[in-house]
């Protein structure tokens, strides 16, 4: 029996076929965004410790009490706003959870969510999902910033939220300051919600500042506000993330959160506990952390025939590979991790309608010297 799908244009991400693409063929992996670094020791020191004195059991639905109190304070060390940790913190079983659960507690059949193109690609599948329709806005193809206007004329009676993702993945471009005000005065006035994914908040460049929504109390008040321990300390893996949002919007989050992984990993919620309180100064310099890892892959990249684009924050690197090939970006990636292995996300996937010609791949750098080494003495051979 073959069921009618709920997602008939969904297949497997373009992140899992890279992945088992470079596996099957001794590729350097620069496709998904996963670090191949270390975990921080106190970490995996407090991880181990938890497991150890038996907390392996479920925890309370909605995070640690602990856990949510640390988040609070470091929300107000980071952005200057504490949210109640009793009614406005939900920890999740990763970034990609909150935003399932934010988008399916409050987006209705026939409704209308705003997404920035290129995006995610989680976002669509979680709206239709809702039984909600996605409305491309295509952001400057060259820098990816937000034109406004055109997302003011996307706007229309059925819109019910607006997703935006800052840093960005996969270009790296961040909101400013003007982007929010611009922002805030477009959503004034509308019952228009607001979804803003900050999962690298931490990663951001040459001095400049995350320009949170949680900084904008006009924003904050209509918004969840997504984060994930996995970017920032180095665990993928562990799948945990959070949701900062008022008190209605959590209630209704957390209707669904419930219902659907219920609680998360325990011994890692201790484990964060205590490295938010007795190591701030990781989330604190995490920018200054991979700035050094951007610069040296940019400088590398100058001796290969890819032009990289800049890098505001996040650990992503676009290059244009116009001079290497005329492939669309698909055929280019599998075409350069079979012949030349090296393993690289397409940009077409991120996109409803692609720009024609476009010749941009994302490579990840969040990687041990070694393996941007070895990458990058496959690539100057092309």
């Amino acid at each position: 029996m073959v069921p009618e799908s709920r997602l008939p244009r969904v297949g497997t991400t373009i992140f899992t076929v890279m992945s088992q693409l470079a596996a099957e063929h001794g590729a350097v992996n620069l496709g998904q965004g996963f670090p191949d670094f270390d975990v921080p020791p106190r970490l995996v020191g407090a991880l181990s410790q938890a497991m150890a004195d038996g907390h392996n059991q479920y925890a309370p639905a909605h995070g640690l009490p602990a856990l949510r109190e640390a988040i609070a304070d470091k929300t107000q060390d980071c952005y200057g706003y504490r949210p109640d940790p009793a009614s406005e913190v939900t920890v999740t079983s990763g970034g990609s959870e909150a935003i399932l659960d934010a988008v399916m507690a409050t987006v209705h059949p026939g409704e209308e969510v705003i997404v920035l193109d290129p995006c995610y690609d989680c976002y669509e599948p979680a709206i239709e999902m809702a039984g909600g329709t996605a409305v491309h806005v295509p952001l400057d193809p060259q820098g990816f910033a937000p034109d406004w206007e055109r997302v003011r004329q996307a706007i229309t009676p059925r819109t019910r939220m607006l997703l935006v993702n800052s840093p960005h993945n996969p270009s790296g471009a961040v909101l400013g300051v003007e982007d929010m005000r611009q922002l805030e005065a477009l959503l004034r006035g509308t019952r228009i919600l607001l979804l803003s994914d900050e999962v690298y908040e931490h990663i951001v460049y040459d001095g400049a500042r995350h320009e949170s929504v949680l900084r904008y109390p006009g924003l904050r008040e209509r918004a969840f506000v997504v984060s994930s321990f996995g970017k920032t300390y180095h665990c993928t893996g562990w799948k945990v993330g959070y949701c900062v949002a008022p008190p209605a919007l959590t209630t209704e989050l957390r209707k669904v959160h419930q219902y659907n992984t219920f609680c998360t990993f325990t011994p890692a919620q201790l484990a964060f506990t205590r490295m938010i309180r007795e190591e701030p100064a990781h989330y604190r310099g995490l920018g200054g952390f991979y700035q050094p890892m951007r610069d040296r892959f940019r400088e590398q990249l100058q001796g290969t025939r890819f032009r990289p684009l800049p890098v505001p924050g996040g650990y992503f690197q676009l290059v244009d590979y116009s001079q290497v090939s005329d492939l669309e970006d698909a055929e280019f990636c599998r075409w350069l991790t079979i012949e030349h292995g090296v393993a690289a996300i397409p940009l077409s996937p991120f996109y409803r309608s692609p720009p024609a010609g476009q010749r941009l791949v994302r490579l990840c750098f969040a990687k041990n010297p070694s393996t941007l080494d070895a990458a990058i003495e496959r690539l100057e051979k092309l």
